[in-house]
């Protein structure tokens, strides 16, 4: 008996020495810790008197009776590696202490073994991802590896950040809605003003962001905030000089291909002075590296929005208040064209309207963009035809339809030389266009191919060695300001009030197109976030690229630019060729002055055919997407979006822009309005064999099972003002039908005594406003004199405002106590039936 008892001598000191206190997973102080760990965490610990493992899974229980092992044992049975799990110099285990041992469990017996018991500690300790057992506060050494404890971000330098709790909302502020804020002032002025500017508050009225930065040690919050809206102040300390090549290389190779593009936006679409196209690839793109959250959106004018400026221009000449050959006033108009989209923008970016980009639907947005591209493409022509002189007294004003009939009555007055030029113009830039596209998959390097740049050098060298404009070829001529170079100019000068009632509809109409076409963009090209050498935290955000966007069109009307807004096909060039951050964005508008300053000189000789056919390959661009979408939303049956698109551009192109784009707007926002105002209202039925299990009786009715005695209704979305109106007709339909599809000129087909209980499954409706409680309690109430029993399942918990709702409106008590509001269906069937026994119980006993 001696050699067995020295055995379990040593081996109750071993795990004597690994098992002194109970762990807290076991006390009842600890409730969410699992009975049953994962054992994710499991460490073996090697010791001179390790059993087998057979017999270590199987150890008996540790009594105060059987003799401890000393403190010399403890500490050689835990001989751990540096970065392995070592005891403090107490004895005990790594973060066994009597703060995390309640006093009545300190003596009790132990029920776990070795492996367990040092894994418990770890996970129950607040510090077991420090599990060095140093004895450092802020020891980094992690029970598996080492690990950081200090993050660097943005807005609180070198800031501590705890990582020992999960995040969440201010529990002290808890009551109002989701994300609405702590107090009145929060709610009204956003954390931003509230705790950035104000200082915030303290108690029921600190708001989440808060909290949470004090509970995590991040410091310099007013810093963090600026952080957040001026990207510049984040993204700057971040670079990187190896940052500098590929954003300048992808500059230059978009100077190369946009700044002709400028030049043509300007002279063909926007009818003002060419210099002015440049000037929005000066200012705009620079304003935007300051405030955008977009690290690789490059800003600068487009056709649509050059289209519809131009229109603008063009109504002004036609009445009579400007003339062709008046470059200054004509950029004057243009100046407050992109002024007031600006601050259409910027004032939706104030009050937070950046969920609008979501109304535009896909095929608005297609069907608009495919007209101006048609719209486009037709008006490039007479110029590359050489017919610019004779359309200017014909159909200069005219429609896209009528511009067709003009081309097509004067195909033969076209002058040779520049359909030559013009075409063969297009033609290159169309080959190494889709050279590119097929082959940059395989050679990434054919993205730095210069072709319009060379097409426009080239053409411009030709005209000036070969004197094409004295052969009748249109040239761009001398190309300068309207006055001195970044002249800035008021776009609002009460000699411009003659020009608003024209501009204020068309900036409108830029401005949301603009925006809508940047948020496809910035949501397309992402954040850059994630990618191990790139910007961080720069956070995507629609109310501050509304802020960003309509900020730099004010700057740009000062300068008298053309409207500039992100482009997705011009920012993929940018992140094809190199560019990282927002500096590529600076880096364009700096190349932009240098041209402006030094090159203007050289775009003399540079032929018009050209730059329109360089328009002309934009306008395909915007044209060759549409019979993807036509075929996808054909196949999927999309008839009401087919509709859309094709009465938007029918409207376009044979009537005009503005009034192409209004029944767009209009025909979107109805769409949208019957959207949300149609209940989405569900009658269940149970799935045959199974008592628990409830579906939608409309999607298979073959294949449920009604209940005799009940409607089992579920609501699956939130309840406010836009969808109620219709929900006791909706719900009358049920009564009478038993389905929503039938129509309510057919005779009631279900039998009344199937409505005697009504179950509501509310588990969808995650909010409910006033006016929605208040038809509620109309229908709760209805019910109710008809002596319909009414039950709710699956409410929302006590402490949401849906169930403060519902008690103050007066549903609880209508519907007779809370015993009314129950899990699940099946519960409330039972009540049901609970109730019908009672209720004939003392039937039974009146008799």
């Amino acid at each position: 008996m001696g050699p067995k008892r020295d055995g379990e001598a040593s081996s109750s000191s071993s795990e004597s020495s690994h098992a002194r206190r109970k762990s807290s997973i076991s006390s009842p102080h600890n409730p969410h810790a699992p009975h049953n760990p994962s054992q994710l965490r499991e460490v073996y610990v090697p010791s001179e008197g390790s059993a087998s493992p057979d017999d270590t899974m199987h150890r008996r229980p540790y009594t105060d009776e059987q003799p401890q092992a000393s403190s010399s044992t403890q500490h050689r049975d835990l001989d751990f590696s540096a970065d392995g799990i070592q005891p403090p110099p107490d004895g005990a285990s790594a973060h066994a202490n009597d703060e995390n041992v309640p006093p009545e469990h300190g003596r009790s017996i132990l029920e776990i073994d070795l492996e367990n018991t040092v894994r418990q500690r770890l996970i129950d300790h607040k510090d077991w991802d420090r599990a060095s057992g140093c004895g450092s506060e802020n020891c980094n050494h992690g029970s598996l590896s080492p690990r950081p404890w200090t993050h660097r971000s943005y807005g609180s330098i070198d800031s501590t950040m705890s990582r020992e709790g999960f995040g969440g909302r201010y529990p002290g502020g808890l009551g109002g809605q989701h994300g609405e804020g702590a107090d009145p002032t929060h709610a009204l002025l956003g954390d931003t003003v509230a705790d950035g500017v104000l200082g915030g508050g303290s108690g029921q009225k600190m708001s989440t962001t808060k909290y949470l930065a004090k509970r995590h040690g991040i410091k310099n919050s007013r810093t963090m905030y600026l952080a957040y809206y001026i990207p510049i102040i984040n993204w700057s300390r971040q670079y990187k000089w190896r940052y500098l090549k590929g954003d300048f290389t992808a500059a230059l190779t978009m100077a190369s291909f946009y700044i002709p593009m400028a030049l043509s936006y300007a002279s063909n679409l926007g009818h003002v002075p060419p210099i002015h196209g440049l000037y929005s690839f000066a200012i705009n793109p620079m304003i935007y590296a300051i405030l955008g959250s977009c690290p690789l959106m490059i800003v600068g004018p487009e056709a649509p929005g050059s289209l519809l400026t131009g229109e603008v221009v063009r109504e002004n000449i036609k009445k009579g208040t400007s003339e062709d050959n008046d470059g200054r006033r004509n950029a004057e108009i243009a100046g407050l064209v992109t002024s007031m989209a600006g601050a259409f923008i910027l004032v939706a970016g104030i009050f937070r309207l950046g969920f609008l980009d979501n109304v535009l639907s896909r095929p608005f947005l297609r069907g608009f963009i495919s007209a101006i591209g048609i719209v486009i493409f037709v008006d490039q022509l007479i110029p590359e035809m050489g017919l610019a002189r004779l359309a200017a007294d014909q159909v200069s004003h005219g429609s896209c339809l009528d511009k067709i009939v003009f081309l097509c009555r004067n195909a033969g007055n076209a002058h040779g030389l520049t359909c030559i030029v013009s075409f063969t113009a297009f033609a290159i830039i169309m080959f190494f266009r889709e050279m590119k596209k097929r082959l940059q998959s395989r050679y990434p390097s054919v993205a730095y191919i210069p072709d319009r740049f060379v097409v426009v050098v080239l053409s411009a060298v030709f005209a000036w060695k070969f004197e094409w404009d004295k052969q009748g070829l249109a040239v761009l001529g001398k190309v300068q300001s309207s006055g001195s170079l970044f002249a800035i100019h008021f776009p609002y000068e009460t000699s411009h009030l003659k020009y608003a009632s024209e501009a204020v509809n068309t900036a409108l109409i830029i401005s949301l197109l603009g925006f809508f076409e940047s948020s496809v963009a910035a949501k397309s090209l992402g954040n850059n976030q994630g990618k191990k050498d790139s910007i961080q935290n720069m956070q995507l955000s629609a109310n501050r690229e509304l802020i960003a966007l309509g900020t730099a069109n004010i700057a740009g009307g000062l300068f008298m630019a053309l409207p500039a807004f992100g482009g997705y096909g011009r920012s993929k060039v940018n992140a094809s060729t190199g560019g990282t951050t927002p500096m590529s964005n600076i880096l364009l508008s700096l190349i932009t002055i240098l041209s402006i300053c030094f090159l203007l000189p050289y775009f003399y000789f540079l032929p018009k055919g050209v730059l329109c056919a360089m328009v002309s390959v934009v306008a395909y661009s915007l044209i060759e997407e549409a019979p993807h979408d036509i075929k996808f939303f054909w196949r999927v049956r999309g008839w009401s979006e087919l509709f859309l698109m094709f009465g938007i551009f029918l409207t376009t192109i044979f009537w005009d822009l503005k009034r192409g784009i209004g029944v767009g707007i209009g025909l979107s926002i109805l769409r949208l309005i019957r959207h949300s105002t149609r209940p989405r209202i569900q009658i269940l039925g149970r799935v045959p064999g199974t008592t628990d299990k409830f579906t939608n009786a409309e999607l298979d009715p073959a294949n449920v099972e009604f209940i005799e005695g009940y409607l089992i209704v579920k609501i699956p979305e939130p309840l406010t003002f836009a969808n109620t109106g219709d929900l006791k007709n909706r719900l009358k339909r049920l009564e009478a039908h038993g389905t929503g599809a039938a129509h309510p000129a057919l005779p009631r087909v279900r039998h009344d005594e199937h409505n005697q209980n009504i179950i509501f499954d509310v588990h969808g409706v995650t909010s409910l406003d006033a006016a929605g409680a208040q038809v509620l309690s109309e229908i709760v109430e209805g019910y109710r004199n008809r002596e319909v029993k009414v039950f709710f399942c699956r409410v929302p918990s006590e402490r949401s405002p849906v169930w403060k709702l519902f008690i103050t409106s007066g549903i609880v008590d209508m519907c007779g106590g809370r015993s009314h509001f129950v899990n699940d269906v099946e519960e409330a069937l039972r009540l049901t039936e609970l109730e019908r026994l009672e209720d004939e119980y003392r039937d039974d006993e009146r008799v």
